[in-house]
């Protein structure tokens, strides 16, 4: 028996996947560099301003006393670690350069849905500008980072990630980043990681203005979750998402406050909270031993709370 013809639309949905792969390839492939440590190995970086400012991942760079940097097209020159951040994996470089370099535009990495296309870019094993392809996994992963804190936000991808990929480009079809590759988990097939673009933003604008960031905290970690309707009729919540709270710390400022682990934090300090990101942008260095009341929606019940960020040490 003959094999049956492929049919005419499946043609044409492989192509508009593939014209958008390679659309977004030819955008945001020239903003990632190879990032080299000499006698210490490799990986790569994302050039997010003209001026050389590059994204990498803390890992990568932490302790290096010489960075070298090449670009797509093999221009190669030093760099200059600014300061990282291991908390969210991301380190802040200033590349040496004399002339204006090709800058990758972060996206909005809050509008993300699950099974929308991503696309990886680094230097795997020192391949430069490898590419892989797949889609959007999973929102608001956490995972164990150096010193055993956990990295929060993580956009989890099935586009194939290997030694050399961290602290490259995951960026969206459009060829926005929408993240910093970051991790695998090895021996698993299709379980990466890359630091959301909206955490990688802040990040990269404390690391500009003081070299440093520093943390506030509460004490828990979350995931997005989706306010149930009637909940959010009943307390005229305008929000579809809101963070649902997992582990809380025994003793830490989201405890002493009385914030258990099922609540959907709404609120803090008078700013909706819809998922992760939007903790992290409010748990700045200036709320660090300041009185705040945070609304978490428990079992039905909208309750407030009087809670006091610490600072992570």
């Amino acid at each position: 028996m003959l094999d049956a013809p492929i049919p005419a639309a499946a043609g044409d949905l492989l192509d508009a996947y593939s014209t958008a792969v390679t659309q977004a390839v030819a955008r945001a492939a020239p903003s990632v560099v190879h990032v080299e440590l000499p006698g210490r190995g490799s990986g790569s970086g994302v050039i997010v301003s003209p001026d050389g400012l590059v994204l990498t991942n803390s890992h990568v760079v932490a302790g290096a006393a010489r960075i070298l940097l090449t670009t797509a097209e093999g221009a190669r020159f030093p760099a200059r670690l600014l300061g990282d951040d291991p908390d969210t994996d991301l380190a802040l470089l200033r590349a040496e350069s004399g002339a204006a370099l090709p800058a990758a535009e972060l996206g909005d990495s809050a509008a993300l849905r699950v099974g929308q296309v991503a696309v990886a870019i680094g230097n795997p094993l020192g391949f430069s500008s490898t590419i892989t392809a797949g889609v959007v996994s999973a929102l608001g992963r956490t995972l164990a980072g150096r010193g055993g804190r956990p990295i929060e936000d993580l956009i989890q991808t099935d586009a194939a990630l290997n030694p050399g990929n961290s602290g490259g480009a995951l960026v969206d079809s459009l060829g926005r980043v929408i993240g910093i590759n970051t991790a695998m988990i090895g021996g698993a097939q299709g379980l990466c990681f890359a630091v959301a673009a909206n955490t990688a933003r802040l990040v990269l604008g404390q690391l500009v203005r003081f070299g440093r960031v520093r943390h506030a905290f509460l004490g828990l970690t979350g995931q997005r979750e989706v306010v149930p309707r009637r909940f959010a009729r009943a307390h005229g919540l305008v929000q579809a998402t809101a963070l649902l709270v997992g582990d809380v710390v025994k003793g830490g400022p989201a405890d002493r406050a009385g914030i258990e682990r099922g609540d959907l934090l709404v609120s803090i300090g008078g700013q909706q909270v819809a998922g992760v990101d939007d903790l992290l942008r409010w748990l700045t260095g200036e709320r660090v031993g300041t009185l705040t009341e945070a609304v978490v929606l428990r079992r039905g019940d909208l309750r407030r709370m009087q809670v006091i960020p610490g600072e992570r040490g």
